[in-house]
């Protein structure tokens, strides 16, 4: 158990109070506000210290080692998108800093998380059983899809780009750049609302069928089950 040292008073507005109560009502345990705030200002600190931890540090080797490439890729008269001038120009002056602004894209500090990562794959297989089933449905059964969950087709529609870019980033990096789930492969993956939490409400049921997928597919109404727990129902 951790000792609490020392006591001391704070005072939050509204919209924090309840952005609190927002977090801590997703933890497992409910904790109490007090413990929510300890928490959250625990990962700040440790989010602060690992971005410190990965600013760029270039040894001397490294130094003499990028200066020599980039008289290679002068010399090669070599067309890209690296400008070797503008990093050497940026160590011989100590502008670490401006290499990240500069190469944003290559630089950053973004690692995806296993449990993003899980989600993704298990999310991606759901609907692929899904689809699969879907396709192999008589008329009559996609009438009765369309008609229960108000979806022209059972269809993956992806990720929020705005709420989700980590599990659609993980999505498209796993379909485009690693020949994974070949039947999701040319979709966009931006689904333009929050979707994530659905999906796992699907997944959690899906799971109680899965072992029992061998030799038939998912049927119409095992999967409309699953949509009307995505939406809640």
């Amino acid at each position: 158990m951790n000792i609490k040292s020392e006591r001391f008073e704070m005072r939050l507005d509204q919209n924090i109070i309840e952005q609190v109560d927002n977090w801590r009502s997703e933890q497992a345990d409910l904790p109490s506000r007090a413990e929510a705030i300890r928490r959250l200002v625990d990962a700040g600190l440790q989010m602060q210290l690992s971005i410190q931890s990965k600013k760029i540090s270039i040894s001397d080797g490294e130094k003499l080692i990028l200066g020599m490439l980039g008289e290679i890729y002068r010399g090669q008269k070599i067309k890209g998108d690296i400008d070797p001038s503008f990093i050497e120009n940026s160590i011989y002056g100590g502008h670490y800093w401006a290499l990240k602004w500069n190469y944003e894209g290559l630089l950053h500090n973004h690692e995806d998380s296993a449990q993003s990562l899980s989600e993704v794959v298990d999310i991606l297989d759901m609907w692929d059983f899904i689809e699969v089933a879907y396709e192999e449905w008589s008329q009559a059964d996609k009438k009765m899809f369309k008609d229960q969950t108000g979806f022209s087709e059972a269809k993956f529609l992806g990720f929020d780009g705005n709420n989700e870019s980590e599990h659609l980033g993980i999505a498209r990096f796993l379909v485009k750049d690693m020949n994974r789930f070949s039947r999701f492969k040319g979709r966009d993956f931006n689904s333009h609302c929050p979707s994530l939490r659905g999906y796992l409400r699907m997944l959690s049921k899906f799971e109680s069928t899965r072992s029992s997928l061998v030799g038939r597919n998912l049927s119409c109404n095992e999967v409309i089950a699953l949509y009307k727990v995505s939406a809640g129902v």
